[in-house]
């Protein structure tokens, strides 16, 4: 029974013939012959040698050249010799060493297409034909639905374009905590001048919003823990009255804003 025989650089015996032609730079059409055979002969010794069992395919192809070298040093005749060259005795061999080459081509090529769809992985088919097979569906509105549904989208534009300016407006006039206790200073000043000693926490919001609310209120908190302000509430979410304390405004301000 024969096997294949796999050395460190050859599988096989048409591998090893391949590589000797090509390391001898021969044509493969024009292989000559007697030192080809010499050399592969040589190659299977030193495999006997190392105690390598050499297969059948490589004494069947070395029975081979021994066999179309024996046929090119035999005198030939005349009418031999025209015969010879019609049919040239390596000429099966060379045939089938360009098919060998082809072959082990396409292996190789196969070989690297299958290392590239090892790392491809496909998604099954979905059955997509619920949205091929059925027809577009058209909405039936007469005119004045039609109006109707376009003016409900041209409001519904509009209260979002007025909702954005609103905010971006809030966002662009938003105060610092600094600027509203410049402001509060500026307004109890003109009550002063008036002859007012404390002003309704109403009074002190620039703007009747949430946030001016919030900023306000926290600039009176920050102003009562440095003692320029005090605040008395007499019921509970009654109106909060907002009076001096006993820091004069002056002291450690050096910057005040333009209500003055």
């Amino acid at each position: 029974m024969s096997y294949k025989v796999r050395l460190a650089m050859f599988e096989g015996p048409f591998d090893l013939l391949v590589y000797l032609i090509e390391n001898l730079q021969m044509n493969i059409y024009d292989i000559q012959i007697s030192e080809i055979t010499g050399q592969y002969l040589e190659y299977i010794r030193n495999m006997q040698k190392h105690n390598i069992n050499v297969s059948t395919e490589f004494m069947v192809l070395a029975a081979e050249l021994i066999e179309i070298k024996s046929k090119m040093m035999l005198p030939k005749t005349t009418e031999e010799n025209e015969a010879l060259e019609l049919e040239d005795p390596r000429s099966q061999l060379a045939y089938r060493l360009m098919a060998y080459k082809e072959c082990k081509k396409r292996s190789e090529m196969l070989s690297i297409r299958q290392d590239i769809m090892a790392g491809i992985f496909e998604k099954p088919q979905e059955d997509i034909s619920v949205y091929l097979d059925n027809p577009d569906e058209y909405l039936s509105l007469g005119i004045e639905d039609f109006a109707r549904a376009f003016t409900a989208f041209l409001q519904r534009k509009q209260r979002l374009e007025e909702t954005r300016r609103h905010y971006s407006s809030i966002e662009r006039d938003k105060v610092t905590t600094e600027e509203r206790m410049n402001f509060i200073r500026g307004r109890f000043r003109k009550a002063f001048r008036g002859g007012m000693k404390e002003l309704n926490f109403n009074e002190l919001v620039a703007k009747k919003d949430r946030y001016d609310a919030a900023i306000s209120f926290v600039s009176v908190l920050q102003m009562m823990r440095e003692g320029y302000l005090d605040a008395n509430q007499q019921d509970t979410y009654g109106e909060i009255l907002v009076h001096k304390g006993i820091r004069d405004f002056e002291e450690g301000l050096e910057n005040i804003d333009g209500n003055k």
